[in-house]
C-alpha cells in the first residue's frame, strides 16, 4: 500500500473516521464502518450534493427507493445476462482475480505461474430469497445500482409531481457488487452508496444535440469536484471509455479520473444511456412509460443522460487531498463545510470554574447549529493540533480576557491566524466564514 494509503488509513482508524468492519472476528474482507467523525464527512458530502443538484434546481426531483426489487427490474435491465466480470482462479493457492486485472500468468498472491483456471463470467449481483424457501421462485437481488428505481418510477413520477421534459431524478442510496477483487481502502468495496441522476430529454434528432447537453453535465461535475468538494482540478482528467469497454446500455461513458496514491483510476462517470432503460422495461412490463409533451400531444421515450456520483470515493479522495504534514504534525484541509466538526470550543484552563462554565455555555449556542466539541485537556497548543487532525477549520478559546471583554479568540486551521471576536457575534461570523465558499489556500 502507498504511503499516503496507509497514512490515512491508520489516520481513521485512531480519530474515528473509519473501522475495519466486523473487527473484533478477524474483520470481513474489505468491508469498513464509518466511525463518528466518518459518518459526519459522508452526510456532510450527501448533503452538499443534493442541495447542489436538487435543493437548488428547479428541474430535478428526488427519490428514495427499495435496496431489494422485483427480480425482473434486473432481467429488463439487462443485469442478469451482462452485469459480469472476468474470472479466473489460481490452481495453487485458489487466489480468484479478475482476469482484465492480471498483468500476465503470474498469481499476484503466490507468485505460481501459468496456474490459472480458464477464464469464467461471474455475475456481481448479490442474490437473495425472499421469504422462508429458498427456491429458484423465490430468488432476488440487491440492486447493484441505485439508477433502474428511477426507471422503474419514472411513470409514478410523472404522473405526480408535473414535471416537464428536461427533468432529472436524483436518488442517493446503498447499492451492492460481489466484487472480485475489492480493494484500495474505500476503493472498491462491495457495499457502496451512490449518488446519482438520469436527466430526461427529448430524443436528439441529430448527435450534436445529446453533445450539447452531455457538455453541460461534463461542466456540472467538474464544478462539483472543484467548488463543492474543494479538490485539486489539477487532479483529476477525464477518460473516454472506449466502444469495447462501455456498460452495454451506454452510447457514451466519460470517466472522471482522479490521481490516487495507487494511480489514475475512475472517480466518477457520466453515460448517455439513450431510451435503452424506458424502452427496456416499457417491453418488459406491458407499461406505456411514454412521456407526453403538453404543448404538441407528442409521445416520446425520453433519452437520458447519467451522472454517476460515489459517495465513498468522494470521502476518500477528500481525505487524500486534504491530508497534510506540517512540523511533523497532521493536519486535514478539508473545505470548512464539509468538516466533520466545525468548532472546538476551549477553555484556557480546565481548573477555572468561570472559564469552562463560559466555554460550555458558547459550546451549548453553537451546537443547536453545528457540530461543535467542547475540550478541557492538556494545553492549547496540544488541543489546536488534536483538532488539525480531525479538520476542524475553527478553534475557540475561552481566556481571562474573555470574563472582561466578553470576547474569544477564534483561530483558523489553514492560516493560523486569530481574532478576537464578540461572543454575541460568533455564531455570524462563524457562518460567514463557511458561506465563504472557501476552499483550501
Amino acid at each position: 500500500m502507498n504511503d499516503l494509503m496507509e497514512k490515512v488509513v491508520a489516520l481513521c482508524k485512531r480519530r474515528g473516521f473509519i473501522y475495519p468492519g466486523s473487527e473484533i472476528y478477524g474483520g470481513l474482507s474489505n468491508s469498513w464502518d464509518f466511525g463518528p467523525l466518518g459518518v459526519e464527512l459522508k452526510n456532510n458530502i450527501k448533503e452538499a450534493w443534493w442541495k447542489r443538484f436538487v435543493q437548488n434546481r428547479e428541474d430535478i426531483v428526488g427519490l428514495d427507493a427499495a435496496l431489494i426489487m422485483n427480480p425482473k427490474v434486473w432481467e429488463a435491465s439487462g443485469h442478469v445476462a451482462n452485469f459480469t466480470d472476468p474470472l479466473k482462479e489460481c490452481k495453487k493457492c485458489h487466489g480468484r482475480f479478475r482476469a482484465d486485472h492480471l498483468k500476465d500468468e503470474t498469481c499476484p498472491s503466490c507468485g505460481a505461474k501459468d496456474s490459472f483456471t480458464e477464464e469464467k463470467v461471474f455475475n456481481l449481483m448479490f442474490k437473495t430469497f425472499i421469504g422462508p424457501a429458498e427456491e429458484s421462485a423465490n430468488v432476488a437481488y440487491f440492486r447493484p445500482e441505485t439508477a433502474q428505481a428511477i426507471f422503474v418510477d419514472f411513470k409514478n413520477i410523472l404522473d405526480t409531481m408535473r414535471v416537464r421534459v428536461p427533468f432529472g431524478i436524483a436518488q442517493v442510496g446503498k447499492a451492492f457488487r460481489n466484487e472480485i477483487t475489492p480493494g484500495n481502502f474505500l476503493f472498491r468495496v462491495r457495499e457502496f452508496e451512490q449518488m446519482e441522476i438520469e436527466y430526461f430529454f427529448t430524443p436528439p434528432k441529430a448527435d450534436n444535440d445529446w453533445a450539447k447537453e452531455f457538455d453541460k453535465w461534463v461542466s456540472e461535475v467538474h464544478s462539483w469536484i472543484k467548488d463543492d468538494l474543494g479538490l485539486d482540478p489539477k487532479k483529476v482528467s477525464e477518460y473516454e471509455v472506449p466502444d469495447s469497454d462501455r456498460a452495454h446500455y451506454s452510447k457514451k461513458t466519460i470517466d472522471f479520473m482522479f490521481d490516487f496514491p495507487f494511480g489514475k483510476e475512475e472517480l466518477y462517470g457520466l453515460a448517455y444511456r439513450g431510451d435503452f432503460d424506458l424502452k427496456s422495461h416499457q417491453e418488459s412490463s406491458g407499461q406505456n412509460l411514454k412521456y407526453r409533451d403538453p404543448k404538441t400531444g407528442e409521445e416520446f421515450l425520453p433519452h437520458v443522460i447519467e451522472p454517476s456520483f460515489g459517495v465513498d470515493r468522494s470521502v476518500l479522495e477528500v481525505l487524500l487531498d486534504s491530508y497534510f504534514e506540517e512540523d511533523g504534525k497532521i493536519k486535514l484541509r478539508i473545505k470548512p463545510s464539509l468538516a466533520p466538526i466545525k468548532v472546538a470550543v476551549f477553555p484556557l484552563l480546565s481548573n477555572k470554574p468561570d472559564l469552562v462554565n463560559l466555554a460550555r455555555k458558547i459550546y451549548l449556542d453553537l451546537r443547536k447549529i453545528y457540530m461543535v466539541v467542547l475540550d478541557e485537556r492538556g494545553n492549547i497548543g496540544g488541543r489546536y493540533a488534536a483538532q488539525d487532525e480531525i479538520g476542524t477549520p475553527f478553534c475557540v478559546t475561552v481566556d481571562f480576557q474573555s470574563l472582561e471583554d466578553v470576547m474569544v479568540t477564534v483561530r483558523d486551521r489553514d492560516t493560523g491566524r486569530q481574532e478576537r471576536v464578540k461572543i454575541d457575534e460568533l455564531k455570524n461570523f462563524i457562518q460567514e466564514k463557511l458561506n465563504g465558499n472557501r476552499n483550501r489556500t
